[in-house]
Formats: C-alpha cells, sequence, structure tokens
C-alpha cells in the first residue's frame, strides 16, 4: 500500500485544543467484527470487556520537554528534547534561523547553556552544564503537538500526562491512556479485568510526516521500550485462561509486538522501530483502545493493520461525520482484532 491510501479529510475545527471538562469524558467509538459501528462514551469500556481480560498500559511519563534559548548573535533558539543520553549530553530538535555551531553556546531558560555537538539525521547532540532530566523538568513546558494551535497551560502539567506515569522519558503523551480515571479503573478492576504496564517514551518522531509515498521505502524513528517478564507473565496467564490482550494505545502494541518478533512474546529492553501496516500478522494483541491518528501517519497504518483497512476507514468518515473529537485531547474507539 501507498502513503496516499491512507488520506482522509478532516474539518479543522475537529482537532480537539483542549481535553474535555472529566478525563473519561470523552466518546468512545466501538468497531467489532462483523457488527454495527457503535457511538458510545468513554464510560462505557468496562462493559465491553469481559473477566479475564487484560488491560496494558504505557507508564511512560511526559517531560516539560520544549525550553528556548539564544545564541551569542541574539538569535532565537527553541529546544525539543527527544532523548537524554550519557554524560549530560541530549538528542533534540532544534528550531533556529541560522544552523548552531559548535564554538557557539546557547544560553537556555534558567541559566543553563548547550553546547552543539553533533547531527543525527533530523536530531541535534547538545552538551548541557547541567543534569538534564531535572533541569526540564523545573524549566519546560510541556510539548503539546504541533495541530495543538496555542501554547502549554498550566492545565495540560496535568491532563497530558496519565494519571498512571511513573517512567519519565516521553516528550509526547501515550494518548489513549489519557481517557482513564481512577473510577474507570476501578470498575474495570471489579468486574475482573487485570491490568499491567510496558513502557514505550513517545519520542516526537511520532508527529513526523512520512515523506515516501512507497511504504516500503520509510524508515521508522527509534524509541525506547521495556517489556518486564512480569509484563510476559500476565499475558501468558491471560492468554492460558481465555482472555483478551487488550492493549491501550499504538505505544502497547508496537512494544509488544517489538518484543514477540521471535514468534514468542519475551522481556526486552532496547529501541524499537517496527513498522506496522496492513498485511501484518500480529502475535499478541486481541482488541485495541486507540485514539484517532492523523491522515497518512504511521499510527493509522497500524490501526489499519489491525482492524482491516475498510472497515477502519469506513469508522474514521463516520467519526467525521458523527463530529468525534480528533487527536491528543480527543475521542477514542475500541477495536476487536481483525
Amino acid at each position: 500500500m501507498r502513503r496516499s491510501d491512507f488520506a482522509y479529510d478532516l474539518p479543522v475545527d475537529l482537532i480537539a485544543q483542549h481535553p474535555p471538562r472529566e478525563r473519561a469524558g470523552g466518546r468512545l467509538l466501538h468497531v467489532a467484527l462483523a457488527a454495527p459501528l457503535q457511538d458510545l462514551k468513554f464510560t462505557d469500556l468496562p462493559d465491553l470487556l469481559n473477566p479475564g481480560d487484560l488491560l496494558v498500559f504505557n507508564d511512560t511519563r511526559v517531560i516539560p520537554a520544549r525550553v528556548h534559548g539564544v545564541k551569542p548573535t541574539g538569535g532565537q533558539v527553541e529546544v525539543l528534547l527527544e532523548r537524554v543520553l550519557e554524560g549530560n549530553r541530549i538528542l533534540a530538535h532544534v528550531k533556529a534561523g541560522k544552523p548552531l555551531r559548535p564554538d557557539a553556546p546557547v544560553a537556555l531558560t534558567g541559566g543553563a547553556e548547550a553546547r552543539f555537538i553533533a547531527r543525527h539525521e533530523d536530531l541535534f547532540e547538545l552538551q548541557l552544564n547541567v543534569e538534564p532530566l531535572a533541569y526540564f523538568e523545573q524549566y519546560g513546558a510541556m510539548p503539546l503537538p504541533p495541530y495543538i494551535d496555542r501554547g502549554a497551560e498550566a492545565d495540560d502539567a496535568d491532563r497530558y500526562q496519565t494519571i498512571y506515569a511513573r517512567e519519565p522519558g516521553a516528550v509526547a503523551a501515550p494518548t489513549a491512556g489519557l481517557h482513564f480515571d481512577d473510577q474507570v479503573l476501578a470498575r474495570c478492576k471489579a468486574k475482573g479485568i487485570d491490568s499491567t504496564f510496558v513502557t514505550l517514551h513517545v519520542g516526537a518522531g511520532t508527529f513526523q510526516n512520512i515523506r515516501v509515498d512507497d511504504l516500503q521505502q520509510h524508515r521508522m524513528h527509534a524509541e525506547r521500550i521495556s517489556v518486564s517478564a512480569d509484563a510476559c507473565a500476565a499475558i501468558a496467564a491471560t492468554k492460558t485462561r481465555g482472555g483478551r490482550v487488550v492493549a491501550v494505545g499504538t505505544t502497547v502494541v508496537r512494544s509488544l509486538e517489538s518484543a514477540a518478533q521471535l514468534e514468542t512474546l519475551q522481556p526486552y529492553e532496547g529501541e524499537t522501530r517496527l513498522f506496522i501496516t496492513p498485511g501484518y500478522q500480529f502475535r499478541v494483541i486481541d482488541a485495541l483502545v486507540t485514539n484517532f491518528h492523523l491522515p497518512e501517519s504511521t499510527l493509522l497504518m497500524l490501526v489499519c493493520a489491525f482492524g482491516g483497512f475498510d472497515q477502519v476507514i469506513d469508522a474514521y468518515k463516520h467519526a467525521v461525520a458523527q463530529r468525534y473529537r480528533f487527536f491528543s485531547y480527543g475521542d477514542a474507539m475500541f477495536l476487536e482484532r481483525r
């Protein structure tokens, strides 16, 4: 298939600019096998799950990753953290009027300093004179996606973060998890639905456009994942008792399917560049909770691979017609495996 196969028309006013008033207050489109689409509320999700099912969450925590600086010439610089390296070095996306020079330190907000070391494709390797994570936590702003047409506000520090986030390292939220509040989680638990966690630190590359039409020519951006032995054991136990493994978000899908590339699910620590497109044979996931994704994006391609191309595209057309809210702060879908 080609990139252009995944285009769809989306009115700009359907792109959610703010989260719903209540965390679990969004809508939920149920895409079932050989059944009509159902327009539900997100709080109906526990009713779609069965006792013995397993919810798998991504527990990454979003870093306030955007800071600004000034070059010695007075030129403005924006730094968006992608990853922390050893020795106070970082990989970052950098916006500046003119290229950075190794001999020209950038003065960052809060008195820190960054020096350009090397270029790695679209990313810049920078040396900081402070410990990066602590610095960004204190001085950084929440890195809202580029389609949210406003600056970060005080409310975003809480709402652009899942309630179970605990492992700092992401620069974009695993947005399917933003819908879950304590009440929804408690109802799932009371129904006999278990849960476990994996970690995928979402990078800013998740928003980058695919630059080729032939999908076989696209090279996926790298993201760090961790799939523990405990998570693998919980999934094995679920399969044994006949329950479903329900991924909360595409990041969970990529984590688990990456850890199962040797046919069986195994604990894994490292990077993944797994690019899932229609025709992919899923090894782990049985159902998926996910938001609505950008046209021609790798995430939409993954959802089409999981739910079936025609069925998912029809569901998106339905969502547009019914004026669902799209993207990070938008509504959600619940899909059963094709």
